[in-house]
């Protein structure tokens, strides 16, 4: 049968699905066309157009997109080179003359796109990048075309952090507003009166408010949420959050280094980097709005419950930051009331009351998320409920929660603020536990006990005393011993153990020692110093003396092999460097640990670590003891600067000068002392204590090339190699004489010139050559 008769068997959907779908287009265009034709239920709302999420503001064309990308990668060329290509330029040619012009070609392309390249995957990262090079007037600017969708472009995955780095970027400029510093603005305008950023922040602020609530819980804008509590506060959050560490997450902070460098391309001589940002007070009041709408919209049950929220706790931890920073969170019904359980209204009504440990708090102290509040609660509770908090959760519970892997973390912020009566109570309760805590690792808790020990001079011996326990060593032992073994959190028995594995002995001496403190060891090694060690050692010289000299005694008691080992690793050379620095180390030993190097500073110096551990001891030395270095230098000179590292120490020493002129060297060390030129390493010190100019100008062109070839400079010569002091009394010309009084010098220069103008004048007058004698000359 002809397959056209069939009636029975499998149909062709394909064409009858082609002709449904051709139908249907139809039907949606003539809907389209005649909105009120056909029954209700059939055409589509016109009120309810389809939000796409991805470009809320449409798509940015494929060639703008394209010109971007060689913005970012000129941008990106230009951050990662720096400004020393631009110092090294003329004077007379503006350095920023052709980065100013490329910049502005960019931001004519980007007027009227801002919101579609903030939403593009690409672009956003190229306005990021911009945005560092910004003027305060092309920021005021940007910031207004954003206005009005701060919200939505909060919400957006890219978008969230152009707004980030605008709100980062703007606190330079509101500082230098408060300071009454204004960007000069075109007289004519189209657009009416731009405002200043600071009323641009004051607006954002008003659009982002009745919203906070379910921004705080966003995955996208809880992040720009903090940047704008660091922008209208500053002064309230910590230090390590002053720098941005918690404005972005660790995968968004990963994903910015990958970046590169992000940094202004123009050279800002009138903006130093380093200035106290001022806010206006307009700012501490909308920070207060932001923490009164959350207390208004929130119940109590739901502000704890942010505590557990990877996305929100950030924000409530500076939210509290901020709130007992303006004086706030000392009253009942606070955010710091609430994620306390009611602690800071009982201490209100009744302070002699002693509580029941709440379950909620009792969580908070082991989980990964929460824990964090936690410790911001300790950190800045009020002085009575710290001390409830103390008594119900920590007291006769330290045991358990200083080898808990999170509980810790709490228990180190709480001894931060520990009394001198908690402190024993501290040392008393651990006292059996502390081999433990080494054994797991917690060394925070053990860390913080010496540091507040340390702040109040209370309980030092005690927790000395703990240290030695903690890691089982006695005063039998070798001494040598103690700064391996704590550097490596080994017991003397593990660190033979282990050095026995290695086919070593466990001395202190010899090359197996130094390849053992090497620092291309494998991470797992358990012969590798670590940083924890380290910093144990750190505090404990820090510790008042005679409490701090066990780690003065084992300095002492390694060989040169081990302790040049350790001056040359990148983490038990800080070890010495806080030796060296410290208040609390005396100035005997700080003598005897500079001598102990002594013939062997050049091979401390030729190394990348070891040379900063030089230019220390250096710094440290009195002129005696920098004489005595420089002297025993004098047989490696050429090795020093042949080496890579040790050329910088010896230019420093300057050993020519000595050599030439041991009294001079004397003085110019006697006086960079005394302007404090010694204490700043690798650095070139000067006699007369001007600064060096930041960079070498073009001398002007002379009227008569002869005037300066043969005029009176010609005998004010010095030599490159030369410091010349003001109050120098003696003086040696290039031919060696000296003369000892100023009139005499300048009647050794007056008979230079003298000698060389006679000698111009006799060339001049000698008669004209008319080439006989070399005709002589190629006739022999």
């Amino acid at each position: 049968m002809p397959r056209e008769n069939r009636k029975r068997g499998k149909k062709h959907k394909k064409q009858a699905d082609d002709n449904a779908v051709h139908e249907q287009h139809e039907e949606h265009l003539q809907a389209d066309a005649e909105p009120h034709a056909g029954p209700s239920w059939i055409v589509s709302a016109p009120d309810r157009p389809e939000a796409n999420l991805e470009a809320p503001f449409g798509y940015v064309d494929a060639e703008v997109k394209a010109y971007f990308r060689t913005v970012d990668l000129q941008i990106r060329e230009w951050q990662e080179q720096g400004m020393n290509t631009v110092e090294q330029q003329d004077e007379d040619n503006d350095p920023n003359e052709d980065r100013r012009l490329f910049f502005v070609a960019a931001l004519t392309e980007m007027s009227g796109k801002e919101k579609q390249l903030a939403t593009d995957p690409d672009c956003s990262t190229v306005l990021e990048r911009m945005s560092y090079s910004m003027d305060d007037f092309v920021r005021r600017v940007f910031i207004d075309r954003l206005t009005g969708s701060f919200e939505q472009l909060s919400r957006h995955r890219f978008a969230s952090h152009v707004c980030q780095t605008l709100f980062t970027v703007a606190s330079d400029t509101v500082a230098r507003e408060c300071r009454g510093i204004m960007p000069s603005a075109p007289e004519s305008s189209e657009d009416g009166e731009l405002r200043t950023l600071t009323q641009l922040v004051l607006d954002v602020s008003e659009e982002l408010l009745p919203s906070l609530p379910s921004l705080v819980m966003d995955p996208f804008a809880s992040h720009v949420v903090r940047a704008f509590l660091l922008l209208l506060a500053p002064d309230c959050l910590p230090a390590e959050d002053g720098h941005g560490s918690s404005v972005r997450s660790k995968r968004s902070a990963a994903y910015k280094v990958k970046q590169g460098s992000m940094k202004s391309v123009f050279s800002e001589v009138g903006h130093p980097e380093h200035t106290v940002k001022r806010t206006p007070q307009t700012f501490h009041h909308i920070a207060k709005k932001l923490v009164q709408i959350l207390r208004e919209k929130l119940d109590d049950n739901e502000v704890r419950a942010l505590a557990a929220d990877k996305v929100a706790s950030p924000v409530l931890q500076m939210l509290v930051e901020v709130e007992a920073g303006l004086s706030m969170a000392d009253e009942p019904g606070s955010l710091m009331d609430r994620a306390l359980v009611g602690l800071i209204t009982m201490s209100h009504e009744d302070p002699t009351a002693t509580p029941e440990a709440s379950d909620y708090l009792s969580t908070l102290l082991r989980d990964p998320t929460a824990s964090h509040l936690l410790e911001t609660l300790v950190r800045r509770a009020p002085e009575e409920v710290f001390s409830i908090l103390w008594v119900t959760y920590f007291q006769g519970k330290l045991s358990k929660l200083a080898v808990h892997p999170v509980a810790n973390f709490v228990v180190s912020k709480a001894l931060e603020r520990a009394n001198p009566e908690q402190l024993n109570q501290v040392c008393e309760e651990l006292n059996e536990i502390f081999g433990k805590i080494i054994k797991h690792a917690r060394t925070g808790v053990l860390r913080a006990l010496i540091d507040r020990a340390a702040a109040l001079h209370a309980h030092e011996a005690q927790v000395a005393k703990a240290v030695m326990i903690a890691f089982d060593l006695s005063e039998n032992d070798d001494k040598s011993l103690v700064i391996p073994c704590i550097m490596r959190l080994l017991t003397p028995a593990d660190y033979k153990t282990a050095a026995d594995s290695k086919g070593d002995q466990p001395n202190t001496s010899g090359d197996s020692q130094s390849r053992r403190w090497g620092r291309h060891q494998a991470v797992d090694d358990p012969l590798e110093p670590k940083v924890q060690g380290a910093i144990l050692l750190q505090s404990m010289l820090r510790l008042a003396a005679p409490h701090n000299e066990v780690v003065l005694e084992s300095i002492q008691a390694m060989e040169m092999d081990a302790l040049l080992a350790v001056a040359h690793h990148p983490i038990s050379s800080r070890v010495l460097d806080v030796a060296l620095e410290s208040s609390t180390v005396p100035a005997k030993f700080k003598r005897k640990f500079i001598l102990t190097f002594l013939g062997h500073y050049h091979e401390l110096v030729d190394d990348r670590i070891g040379s900063r551990v030089g230019e220390r001891c250096w710094a440290h030395a009195d002129p005696y003891l920098k004489e005595k270095i420089a002297r025993s230098l004098f047989a490696h000179e050429h090795a020093l600067a042949g080496s890579r590292y040790g050329k910088f120490f010896a230019r420093s020493v300057n050993l020519h000068l000595l050599q030439r002129n041991p009294d001079q060297w004397r003085d110019q060390q006697s006086a960079a002392k005394d302007n404090g030129a010694g204490t700043q390493p690798g650095k070139q010190m000067q006699m007369n204590g001007t600064k060096q100019p930041a960079k070498r100008r073009r001398k002007e062109a002379p009227e008569d090339e002869i005037d300066v070839l043969f005029g009176e400079r010609l005998g004010k010569k010095v030599k490159k190699g030369e410091l010349k002091p003001k109050d120098e009394k003696s003086v040696k010309s290039e031919k060696g004489d000296e003369v000892h009084d100023e009139r005499g010098k300048a009647a050794k220069v007056d008979t230079a010139d003298k000698d060389l103008k006679d000698v111009l004048g006799a060339i001049r007058a000698a008669p004209k050559d008319d080439g006989a004698h070399r005709k002589k000359k190629r006739a022999r």
